[in-house]
Parts: structure tokens; sequence; C-alpha cells
């Protein structure tokens, strides 16, 4: 999981100074496309959780219906916001001197990314009788992260091909 906000994460895309001055031109170019390429493959992977379909009313009359689904546990979540999708980045990691993709961090305490990937339970507010209550609940994994990377895994090594400077 990337574990930083998405202005630390802007701050360290592979187009910017800081990662230009640290890293040479090809490993550059390797990093962000292999980078990119999971970072697709996850975005891909994870499918509009809320359909409008038609619904009848009355004899002859339409109305839209908004129909929320949820993915089954062990696939992909759906998603209902569009959130967790747009914020899968890649940047670089100045550390490990490597590429880091994944869902950026959103708020101080949402550890949804996480949760998803790897289940575990989390606290969701729900009304019951016109009344605000908290509860527990506990979230089935829904991977997206590591089997986008596994999918991409095989072309990875053709990104890195030229990216490594020999100095005679």
């Amino acid at each position: 999981m990337l574990t930083m906000s998405v202005s630390r994460a802007k701050n360290l895309f592979f187009d910017r100074a800081f990662v230009i001055e640290r890293i040479d031109a090809a490993s550059r170019k390797a990093l962000s496309r292999g980078g990119a390429l999971v970072m697709r493959s996850a975005r891909k992977s994870i499918k509009d959780g809320i359909v409008l379909a038609r619904g009848r009313v009355k004899e002859g009359e339409q109305r839209k219906v908004v129909e929320r689904r949820t993915s089954q546990p062990g696939a992909p979540p759906f998603s209902q916001t569009g959130l967790l999708r747009d914020n899968i980045l890649f940047a670089f990691d100045p550390a490990s001197r490597s590429v880091v993709v994944g869902p950026a961090r959103l708020g101080r305490s949402s550890g949804a990314p996480e949760t998803l990937e790897f289940g575990g339970t989390t606290v969701v507010e729900r009304r019951r009788d016109g009344r605000r209550e908290k509860a527990t609940v506990r979230i089935a994994a829904r991977p997206y992260m590591a089997p986008a990377l596994a999918r991409e895994a095989s072309k990875l090594p053709e990104q890195l091909r030229n990216s490594v400077v020999r100095r005679s």
C-alpha cells in the first residue's frame, strides 16, 4: 500500500525535479512505465458498483433505479464513489530507489484500501429508526493490487531491460 498522501506522492512523480536529479533517464523511464502498467491494471480491475436500471412504476411509465452492487469476497471491489480507483497512483520511492504503486492515503484514519485488499474489521455508521449508530463489521478480502502486480509481472522485465547503466 502507498502510505503517503496524494500531495506527497505528487512530489515524487517521475517528471518532478527531485526525481530527475536522483536517477538517470533510462531508469526513470523504466520505473515509470512499470508503475504505470501496474496502476492501470489495478484501476481497470475496479468496476463501477452503481448501476442505473429501469424499473416500472405504473403501466407504461419508466423510472431510473439505482442499484448498488458489492463484489464477492476474493474478487476486486466495486467502486461506489470512484475515490479508490482514481487515487491509485505510482511514485518514486527515494529510500529504495524503486517505484511504489497503490492507493494514496486520503484521510487520517481511512483504512479502507488496506481493509479491502487484505480483509479485516472496520467501523461503519448506520441509520436505524432515524438514529445514527456505529457498528463494527468484518470485511472479507477483495484484493486488487496483488492481482494487478501478478497480471503484469511477466511484462516488467521488458520494461527494465535497458534501464541498467554499465560503468566501465
